[in-house]
């Protein structure tokens, strides 16, 4: 391979008696030095627009030639010009064809990389397929333009789709800085080498030139040469080419560096090309110099498609439109059961291979490097879907959120991104089923979502289980053994001496113990650090399970004689309640969960300090076993369009959003003009009050759109209708029209409505609509949302017609997202902790006033002195009632809420008041949805579930 540095062009002119008398002289340092200056203002450009941006260039060298460290340096020095990042990556002269592939691959991995140069030596110590090397190149990164399919678009004519080769790009600049015109006249190339040959022939060609290929076996070479309007020599034959054989007045390219012997030269020997260049100077119409012709354009050609490969990453990954082939959906009646194994897409929508993990065909993880990738792109729109108070049932959230992306990605060509929770096995195999969306407005697989997915609550399970471990095999060795018995075996003898952990080292400096040798601890000092002294009655850690069991709700631990009569009451709450999965949705990064699980308190000393899992020692642990975890899981709904499922948290018992994590990345992902769709648990006053005053206080994120989901039959309950049961038929009064009753009902959606606007964003109610729904039904519904102060309300169909039947709140959306929107939190979180509670109360619940059972008022006082008063509030509550009452409908008035305990989860950031007699560990009902569910053993479908 040629590599040339220097660069410039200077067209020179002798004129004799009026007449020009020898070629101009074309070379290539001023042509050179004005393609750099434009490089780098480009470059300079592309981090002035994405901050922290460089192009990137590698250049792996094979051995250690001298003359290849002299091109090498060259290139770095025109590297370190222009604004690039070039690194010169070496690899011993004996590396194996296996090293250098492998070398290859992390540079074609890595996204900072935009042009990799491969450099092989002629006389390697190991066999090397020079072609299987060249070829493992990513094309996109192959700015020497040698891969196989560079080369085929370059032959085909696809120039505007390729990266040419760097000496022939070269050779095509300096022609054109001549002022010849190529179209049309006669060229001719000597040398047929893929670097260089080869490829200015089809350059030429492609440039409208009539171009004949010559070579060493090429018949009477002086008469193809005579007839050449523009000749590139590029042979590697010292002077091969004579002067006499120029054609008057043609364009003279000479490639070549050879080296001859020279006595008059120190080094003996003296650089001349492949043209002899003195006689042919006498004929020619313009001529490039050996050495300083072609050889510096080399090297900008170079530095150019570096430039050029960067701004084509950039294009490809800054947000801009996707180029998704959305699947065309077969709609039928009724919905059949779906089923499938369609590969999720991720180059798509702006993510690079090294970002995504694939879990089998259908999911992955997405590694948080995106984040810190993507930090300068602007992020898009915002929303929040929520709901009226729902039935047991659901009133269709899920299935509005994926058919609302739908409708934007599929059917409004925008770049729309879905972010959903995880669904826990407690309802999926209980009462309401899954969480998957419904009918033709689904996450797919469904199957694979509803279940175990890539594991996350699981890994949540495993750590809340240690730490409770933990907990009570603490309290049982402090109350079995010594200080010093303690000592000993929290701080071990190894090689005989004793060590602090990293961990340990950390609790000796809370403690204000500023020493790092254990043998220098006083007694007093070894007391307090192997001492916790937890109270056993204080301890608010329990154990979790993904599985509703209200059996589990309250027992007794420790009754093995092996604990030797340490008994204590406690219970188990469902794995979505943990905090763990709090922290999990709420951290912003991996340094900020560790930070996180380490601040999480778990129970209170017989002082009355809090114990945390930093104190326990298994923070560090539980870090390790959430590493994966905390990477959001990429899936895709029926159409086609992208969805985030991370976090789960139940917004009755929790604070119930998916993860900031996913909504970030999402954000970027989509860029200025598309939108992230979100879903908030349960109604507007349970999980998108805690959407704004925990999840947007924390992320820093501010919504443009509040979605509101609606239902006939959900607001006729409110209006007074029967109950509804799950797996019993639905009575008359939700199948029939009922204008008078749905009239009555809709106080709850006007409430719902307000309690969105408290915040000062839009508010779009989507009455989600069911087959015995009457057009009167709703149209009545809409209009009274308007009245209520809804920005607009319409009628969808996603269930049956997927995105389609969702256009029209799509286009809704896109209008509010426009709209004056003024965010504001409901509450500062320096108030008074019962003060918090009351404003949620009064302003969302419409409660009269609150009241603290003695209970919640010790842990009021208690968090208060612990420094824990100014976290936000989580209140568990009921889902199925505005108040505390599960079955008070409508909008109940003249209530006092209840406040039976308070319970902190300082890790995650909120206290979480316990209202009336919330369980925190759901019951299996008595026909649970297992009953339906089975797997085909022949076709491994999975039936029944929903």
């Amino acid at each position: 391979m040629v590599s040339w540095s220097g660069l410039r062009l200077c067209r020179q002119w002798q004129c004799f008696r009026g007449r020009r008398s020898m070629a101009a002289v074309v070379s290539g340092n001023k042509s050179s030095t004005q393609v750099r200056k434009r490089l780098k203002k480009e470059v300079e450009e592309m981090k002035t627009r994405f901050p922290g941006f460089r192009p990137g260039l590698v250049v792996l060298q094979v051995g250690d030639r001298e003359d290849s460290n002299l091109y090498i340096s060259v290139k770095l020095k025109a590297a370190a010009e222009i604004g690039i990042n070039a690194n010169h990556l070496r690899l011993p002269k004996s590396a194996t064809e296996d090293e250098v592939l492998r070398s290859i691959m992390v540079v074609n991995e890595n996204p900072a990389i935009h042009g990799l140069i491969v450099q092989l030596p002629l006389d390697s110590v190991n066999r090397i397929d020079t072609e299987k090397v060249t070829n493992a190149v990513a094309p996109e990164k192959d700015v020497d333009g040698l891969t196989s399919i560079n080369a085929g678009k370059l032959a085909r004519g696809d120039l505007g789709n390729c990266f040419i080769p760097c000496t022939p790009n070269g050779c095509m600049e300096l022609i054109r800085q001549t002022g010849v015109s190529v179209a049309g006249k006669k060229a001719v190339v000597i040398g047929r080498s893929k670097i260089v040959g080869a490829p200015m022939h089809d350059l030429l060609l492609w440039n409208h030139a009539t171009v004949t290929t010559c070579h060493s076996k090429t018949v009477d070479l002086a008469a193809e040469v005579s007839m050449a309007d523009i000749l590139v020599v590029g042979a590697g034959k010292a002077e091969m080419v004579k002067g006499e054989w120029v054609k008057q007045g043609a364009v003279v390219i000479d490639c070549g560096i050879n080296h001859i012997p020279d006595s008059t030269k120190s080094n003996g020997k003296r650089v001349v090309g492949d043209v002899h260049y003195a006689s042919a100077r006498e004929r020619a119409g313009f001529i490039t110099p050996v050495p300083g012709g072609v050889g510096p354009m080399t090297v900008a050609m170079l530095m150019q498609n570096t430039v050029q490969s960067a701004k084509r990453f950039l294009q490809m990954h800054q947000g801009g439109k996707w180029n998704i082939s959305y699947t065309k959906l077969n709609l039928q009646t009724p919905v059949p059961s779906i089923c499938c194994t369609t590969l999720i897409i991720w180059l798509e929508v702006g993510l690079l291979s090294d970002e995504v993990e694939m879990y089998g065909k259908t999911k992955a993880k997405v590694q948080l490097s995106v984040i810190k990738r993507l930090e300068g792109h602007s992020d898009g729109k915002y929303v929040v879907v929520t709901g009226i108070t729902p039935t047991p049932l659901g009133e269709g959230k899920s299935t509005t959120t994926v058919g609302l992306v739908q409708a934007m990605g599929a059917h409004l060509n925008l770049n729309a991104f879905a972010c959903v929770r995880q669904p826990s096995q407690g309802p999926t195999f209980g009462i309401k089923g899954g969480a998957a969306g419904g009918g033709y407005s689904q996450v797919i697989p469904m199957e694979e979502f509803n279940l175990h997915l890539t594991g996350d609550i699981h890994a949540i399970t495993a750590a809340n289980n240690l730490v409770a471990a933990a907990i009570d095999a603490r309290v049982f060795h402090e109350a079995t053994q010594s200080d010093k018995a303690l000592f000993s075996r929290l701080v071990p003898l190894s090689g005989g001496q004793r060590k602090f952990s990293p961990i340990q080292l950390n609790r000796l400096k809370r403690l204000g113990i500023e020493k790092v040798d254990p043998n220098t601890l006083t007694e007093e000092e070894v007391t307090r650090f192997v001492r916790l002294d937890i109270d056993p009655e204080s301890i608010t850690w329990q154990r979790v399970m993904d599985t509703n069991d209200r059996f589990l709700r309250k027992l007794t631990i420790g009754q093995s004689s092996t604990e030797k009569g340490f008994t204590r009451t406690t219970q188990f709450d469902i794995s979505v309640a943990s905090e763990i999965m709090a922290v999990l949705a709420l951290t912003s990064s991996l340094e900020d969960m560790r930070s996180r699980l380490a601040r999480m308190v778990v129970a209170t000393s017989r002082s009355g300090k809090p114990i945390t899992t930093e104190d326990l020692g298994v923070s560090g642990a539980l870090t390790v076993l959430m590493r994966d975890a905390i990477k959001p899981n990429l899936m895709q709904t029926l159409e086609g369009t992208p969805v985030f499922v991370h976090a789960g948290p139940f917004a009755n018992i929790a604070h119930g959003n998916s993860s900031i994590l996913a909504d970030k990345i999402a954000l970027k992902l989509v860029g200025p003009d598309g939108f992230v769709v979100t879903e908030a648990g349960f109604g507007a006053d349970i999980g998108m009050e805690k959407f704004f005053n925990i999840k947007c206080r924390y992320s820093g994120l501010r919504p443009h759109v509040v979605v509101l989901v609606a239902t006939v039959r959900a607001l006729k309950m409110h209006g007074g209708g029967p109950t509804v049961t799950a797996g019993l038929t639905l009575p008359k009064e939700y199948t029939e029209e009922n204008l008078e009753l749905l009239e009555k009902g809709c106080c709850n959606l006007r409430k719902q409505v307000q309690n969105a606007m408290a915040f000062g964003v839009p508010v779009v109610v989507a009455v989600n609509a069911f087959k015995t729904d009457t057009d009167a039904e709703l149209d009545l519904v809409c209009r009274l949302a308007k009245s209520a102060g809804a920005f607009d309300a319409v009628h969808c169909s996603h269930w049956a017609k997927g995105g389609a039947g969702a256009v029209a709140l799509g286009q809704a959306v896109q209008k509010a997202a426009e709209a004056p929107s003024d965010f504001k939190f409901l509450y500062d979180v320096e108030l008074p902790i019962v003060d918090k509670i009351r404003i949620i109360a009064q302003k969302i619940y419409g409660a009269d006033d609150v009241e603290l059972l003695p209970e919640a008022q010790h842990k009021v006082e208690l968090y208060t002195k612990q420094g824990f008063g100014n976290l936000p509030i989580c209140m568990a509550k009921t889902h199925l009632s505005l108040s505390h009452d599960s079955e008070k409908k409508g909008v109940p008035t003249g209530f006092i809420l209840p406040i039976r305990d308070i319970r902190a989860s300082v890790g995650a950031g909120f206290l979480y008041p316990l209202v009336g007699t919330m369980s925190t560990m759901p019951g299996l009902p008595t026909r649970p949805c297992f009953y339906d569910i089975d797997l085909d053993p022949e076709t491994e479908q999975v039936d029944g579930l929903f």
